[in-house]
């Protein structure tokens, strides 16, 4: 904190030459830091994880938070980094969906929503009564089994019986409002329902977006956004969540749509394997 009388210093000078606005940036760096207890090296490896999950959640409509929330924690604490990371899935998942809501589903959304509400109120209580770590290794051993058998020995599109909305919403409803983690459970049963890849992407980002405005109301109830560090940073990594995001497009463009199943399988994989090691180690 020795630095911020000079950051003061240097900012005022910025403000009465608006024309050397460059020489003055990285003072002005310095300063927003210091609001995030972030070096400027812990900072560019936040933005290389926010880059790496938003590539994915471009390229396959989920999966922002099991690929950032486990290596985010290593630099910054858990109440930063889950909330942060929910602005941003409401944020692009709203225009994910909306660039592609024609190819959003409607009828599996109002097939499985229900459910999700039902399982998010549920997981509720469980966030109060229920052990953390049985409940992430039985679902990251189901994500992981699942998944490896779709991604390695699965071949074609196997449809899975809609009944199984109910089963899989509650599911992913409970364990999207204890550990932001239900995405690849509405994958999983999404995959097996929609043959088009396009619509997969489409339907598994809106029912994202749809279970993350529930969140952002159960955060802002229970407290957490009352950190005002955690827009700052915010606002300094939304550039780099859009670069992610953009690559992520760029990508889907250009894979073949068997390729792009195959990555959501793997994804899913990666995911899986996180979960087991968090239930593993705490």
């Amino acid at each position: 904190m020795m630095g911020l009388p000079l950051t003061r210093v240097a900012l005022r000078a910025c403000s009465r030459f608006p024309p050397r606005f460059l020489p003055c940036f990285p003072a002005m760096l310095e300063s927003l830091l210091l609001q995030t207890d972030l070096s400027l090296v812990q900072f560019a490896g936040v933005a290389a994880i926010i880059i790496w999950a938003y590539t994915i959640f471009g390229l396959t409509g989920f999966g922002s938070s099991i690929m950032a929330i486990p290596l985010l924690t290593q630099i910054v604490p858990l109440r930063t980094a889950v909330p942060m990371i929910l602005l941003f899935d409401i944020i692009l998942g709203t225009m994910l969906g909306l660039r592609n809501r024609h190819n959003v589903h409607t009828g599996e959304l109002k097939r499985i929503v229900p459910s999700v509400i039902a399982g998010m109120i549920l997981g509720l209580l469980l966030l109060v009564y229920a052990p953390e770590r049985p409940l992430l290794f039985v679902l990251g051993l189901f994500v992981l089994l699942h998944s490896g058998w779709s991604l390695l020995f699965k071949r074609g599109f196997s449809e899975l019986n809609p009944r199984l909305s109910t089963p899989f919403g509650l599911a992913g409803g409970m364990l999207t409002s204890m550990f932001g983690t239900g995405g690849p459970v509405y994958a999983i049963y999404l995959a097996g329902r929609l043959r088009d890849p396009a619509q997969l992407r489409a339907t598994t980002s809106i029912l994202v977006v749809i279970t993350a405005f529930t969140r952002l109301i159960l955060f802002a109830l229970a407290g957490l956004y009352v950190n005002t560090a955690i827009f700052v940073l915010a606002a300094m990594l939304v550039p780099f969540a859009f670069i992610g995001y953009l690559i992520g497009v760029w990508l889907h463009k250009r894979i073949a749509p068997a390729k792009v199943v195959r990555v959501v399988w793997a994804v899913l994989i990666v995911a899986g394997v996180g979960l087991l090691v968090r239930s593993v180690l705490g």
